[in-house]
């Protein structure tokens, strides 16, 4: 059994060799490299790119990536697309239970279900919201995404992710992001895996600035894990399958492509737990903006308006008084798009489903439940509310999120969701203040 490792640290620039001496000494791309290895530049960003937003990494490889034949068109992922309409939205909230897992074996590839999303990928603008249902691990191929840095989000059953510059073993309540361009393998130890997986077209994710809040808080830097340098030497006939432009493609390859021995640069796979995330909130009165609980963000060009936000509502105490504690009736300029990893989402009663989603999108009105409403409207405020078990997720974007075809026609979409608010009273009274 591989013992996995990992560095820790967000953004840093990180050096890693599974050979000792595997890494040049002073030399990014020497005359000849140690143990007859070849140097290759991985760049996430621009050449020219501010110091402090450049990712880039030096790879010490067995074999070139040009080291391949020419591509094809690739016949599978036939749920995967960055197709997300060009007319009207509906302005209706929606809401889907869980994708079932699928009756033939599935692997990641394949299992892929595209939901939701906006922009696309040569504007390097928007997201793609999916979500992923497998039974099988990818065998003999390799999968690279060239449109977009990968944020995995699993719900159910455990992923290995086997990629150029190491491993990653990821349960439910973790994440992982995968730079684009990273080549990988996605292994199933348990017999099925579900969750939410976000392509982000966009500037890659980073920490939020924490203004006012200080030096802690939130996710914490060292929190983040990123992992050691590690190698297969492998020859045979592998398939490498590219997403490019919204299209799928694949050539054969005659060796295995995670033969990256050594690596250094700040352009890594990475994965965090999110039950570590350190919660911010009132403890006199009133609610900050969910915002408090981002735990990514991708900027836009436009300041304080991202072009996505990663935010979860874990496990937490509310102790604020004279105050409606669950969250707020609202309505947004972003669209939100929630998953629900584990339990229950403390502003709905039910309905809302670990695996399933909801989508509301710009100014669409939403809220508790009534249920919900009227228990927080009668609750003992001189006592802490401990909300646990639990970890909902919300996709947030500038733009609306557009729902795919497949996601309007899927049998998962629930049709009565508007019916949760349908027991809302009125309670207004003129003669009592």
């Amino acid at each position: 059994m591989t013992i996995l490792k990992y560095q820790s640290g967000f953004g840093n620039s990180c050096a890693t060799e599974a050979l000792p001496g595997a890494l040049p000494t002073g030399r990014n791309s020497p005359q000849n490299c140690p143990y007859g290895l070849y140097a290759e530049q991985l760049s996430g960003t621009a050449f020219t790119v501010p110091r402090a937003e450049s990712r880039r990494s030096w790879l010490y490889r067995i074999r070139p990536a040009a080291l391949q034949k020419a591509f094809a068109p690739y016949g599978g992922a036939l749920a995967w697309t960055n197709q997300f309409g060009h007319g009207p939205v509906s302005p209706n909230r929606l809401r889907w239970n869980p994708l079932p897992m699928p009756g033939q074996p599935t692997d990641f590839i394949d299992g892929m279900h595209t939901w939701a999303g906006n922009g696309h990928c040569d504007d390097l603008s928007g997201v793609s919201i999916n979500l992923y249902a497998a039974n099988q691990s990818m065998q003999q191929r390799f999968f690279y995404n060239a449109d977009a840095e990968m944020l995995i989000v699993p719900q159910e059953g455990r992923l290995r992710l086997a990629t150029e510059l190491g491993l990653i073993d990821l349960e439910p309540c973790e994440i992982a992001v995968i730079p684009r361009g990273v080549r990988l393998r996605v292994e199933l130890p348990d017999a099925s895996a579900s969750g939410y997986m976000l392509e982000n077209f966009g500037a890659a994710l980073r920490l939020p600035e924490l203004g006012p809040i200080g030096s802690n808080g939130l996710a914490n830097a060292r929190d983040f894990q990123i992992p050691v340098a590690w190698y297969e030497d492998i020859e045979g006939g592998f398939e490498l399958v590219a997403k490019f432009t919204g299209g799928f493609w694949r050539t054969m390859l005659s060796h295995s492509p995670l033969d990256v021995v050594a690596w250094h640069g700040s352009n890594a796979p990475y994965k965090y737990d999110l039950r570590r995330f350190n919660t911010i909130g009132s403890i006199s009165y009133d609610h900050p903006d969910p915002c408090i609980f981002t735990v990514l963000t991708s900027p836009s060009d436009t300041p304080g308006a991202a072009n996505i936000d990663f935010a979860i509502f874990p496990p937490r105490i509310l102790a604020m008084e004279n105050t409606f504690r669950p969250p707020w009736f609202h309505r947004n300029i972003a669209g939100e798009f929630m998953g629900l990893i584990q339990g229950i989402y403390d502003a709905k009663a039910d309905g809302f489903s670990p695996g399933g989603a909801s989508l509301h999108n710009c100014m669409s009105p939403h809220g508790p439940d009534a249920q919900t409403f009227e228990k927080a409207s009668a609750a003992d405020l001189s006592k802490p509310d401990y909300i646990r078990n639990t970890m909902a997720f919300m996709f947030e974007t500038r733009r609306v999120i557009r729902p795919t075809d497949a996601a309007m026609a899927s049998a998962t979409l629930q049709a009565g969701y508007d019916d949760a608010w349908a027991g809302l009273q009125k309670h207004f009274d003129p003669n009592k203040p």
